[in-house]
């Protein structure tokens, strides 16, 4: 009897699994793809695998499959896509900017600020934000840049000994957490100095946890992570209340001694008493927002700074940690850097730099983008179709979430000849006009591009110049074994040498 009922409720099971995918199978049927098996799809393909191997194994799909491909994860459809032509017709769109159903596992933490949201809340969001990265908020965010950059030098000087090879990314991290404190809060939290600072801690924990979760795909599910994982659980979620706390709390402060200035003498935030600017802070700036006539509440505005937490931090020390070792292994882009830094700052290595300094480092710039091509912190970004989409005369169904695979594109040897290798000169005058800029997109594209690539860029020149301007960088440790991660990774560190420069 039970062995009847097993096989009946087998067949029903099938049944049902090949109905619910029958319509969209029938539509992709001209997507080529690894071949799914009944209920599971291809779900066992990424079983045992770690995060480097998950790199490889999509890598390795493209070159297999093509420029789009099709993925089943249990019952849900996943689209790989790495022709610019395609991801042109999707990212341009200013309709299709629903995130895909991956980014769910950030949602307890930012809830539905800019990176999360669609529709009309993410189009109000964005208006009020853009502000913030104005020449004249960011000119101001640049003495930040500089003084954090200082602080991270003096601290590797019992390091610079020619011949230890330096783990750079947590020294990184540390620095931009704290640039990105005081730049989005208006607070210091003194990370550099201080590593088992509360929230300091909690950032480390909810990133690391939600890496992990995003490579398991059971741990996707949230009551399987619950009873799998119970003390990651536990710790998720204790630290997500934590930095909501702070942020909560900071909110608070800044809103009440906004209202006090405005009652007492009719100045806001920007202002001091004696009518002087001050620098503003991506929060100051919500503070004084309205949607509607109506200011934003304490919760609006956490999860704004909330998301620039998260992604002004992880995604810049992903890019300057690459972009370190890359010109540590490569003499001669190293040289040019250091002569052109000369040039634009001298030779006072205590001397701060300002944004037209930053704005004159043209090298340096090429040496990001094309590092930023080679490593894009952000190797994957995803959509999600809630209707039928036509992609240049190929249907993709509703349900399905498109995967924009920005590193493969990166490296399509179509766009960027000899892909593998680290040529600055590619983004050099004309050089740089040959390239379809939706084949270079490490800071996506279209209407929902990321809002902080200059913050990002000039962050990035200040912290590598500062380096540069104190130290010669040295091809120490192992080569960088790039993962797959909520942010791109090394699996093994991303290692330099460090010698004191003379002169």
């Amino acid at each position: 009897m039970f062995l009847e009922f097993f096989i009946v409720f087998v067949t029903l099971l099938l049944l049902w699994d090949y109905l619910s995918k029958k319509r969209r199978n029938d539509m992709l049927s001209y997507m080529d793809g690894p071949k799914p098996l009944p209920i599971v799809g291809n779900a066992l393909a990424y079983r045992g695998q770690n995060p480097e191997e998950i790199m490889n194994f999509i890598t390795n799909n493209s070159k297999k499959y093509g420029g789009m491909y099709r993925v089943w994860i249990l019952q849900q459809l996943a689209v790989f896509s790495s022709d610019p032509r395609d991801i042109e017709v999707i990212l341009s769109s200013p309709q299709h900017i629903t995130k895909n159903n991956l980014y769910e596992l950030l949602h307890s933490w930012l809830g539905t600020g800019l990176l999360m949201s669609t529709g009309k809340k993410w189009h109000s969001r964005r208006k009020i934000i853009t502000p913030t990265f104005h020449f004249k908020i960011l000119e101001q965010f640049v003495e930040i840049f500089d003084q954090q950059s200082s602080v991270m030098v003096k601290r590797l000087t019992d390091k610079a000994d020619g011949k230890t090879a330096i783990n750079i990314f947590p020294i990184i991290c540390s620095m931009a957490l704290d640039i990105i404190a005081e730049t989005a809060m208006g607070v210091m939290i003194n990370a550099q100095s201080n590593p088992k600072f509360p929230y300091v801690q909690a950032v480390f924990h909810v990133t690391n946890i939600t890496a992990r979760r995003f490579i398991n795909v059971w741990h996707r599910i949230n009551w399987i992570f619950r009873l799998t994982a119970p003390s990651d659980y536990k710790l998720l979620n204790d630290s997500i209340k934590l930095m909501h706390n702070f942020t909560e709390n900071i909110i608070m402060e800044r809103r009440e001694a906004l209202q006090k200035s405005l009652a007492e003498n009719g100045k806001s935030l920007e202002e001091d008493e004696l009518g002087q600017k001050k620098r503003m802070a991506l929060l100051d700036v919500l503070l004084q927002s309205t949607i509607s006539g109506a200011p934003l509440s304490n919760e609006d505005i956490r999860e704004e700074v909330d998301t620039f937490m998260f992604e002004g931090h992880d995604t810049t020390t992903s890019g300057i940690s690459f972009a370190l070792c890359l010109i540590s292994r490569h003499a001669e882009v190293q040289k040019k850097i250091f002569e052109e830094i000369l040039e634009v700052i001298g030779s006072d290595k205590e001397r701060p730099v300002s944004l037209r300094d930053l704005g004159e480092l043209k090298y340096l710039e090429c040496v990001i983008k094309e590092s930023l091509r080679l490593y894009p912190p952000v190797p994957m970004i995803g959509r999600y179709f809630t209707e039928d989409i036509d992609i240049r005369g190929r249907q993709v169904p509703a349900g399905t979430n498109y995967t924009v695979g920005i590193f493969v594109s990166l490296r399509n040897p179509k766009d960027f000849p000899d892909p593998d290798s680290f040529k600055p000169e590619r983004f050099l005058n004309e050089g740089a006009d040959r390239i379809d800029p939706y084949a270079y997109i490490p800071f996506s594209a279209g209407p929902r591009n990321c809002i902080g690539q200059k913050f990002a860029v000039l962050e990035m020149k200040s912290a590598i110049s500062k380096m540069l301007r104190h130290y010669e960088l040295l091809p120490l440790g192992p080569e960088v074994r790039p993962m797959m991660n909520l942010i791109l990774r090394s699996s093994n560190g991303n290692h330099i040498g460090l010698r004191p420069r003379s002169y």
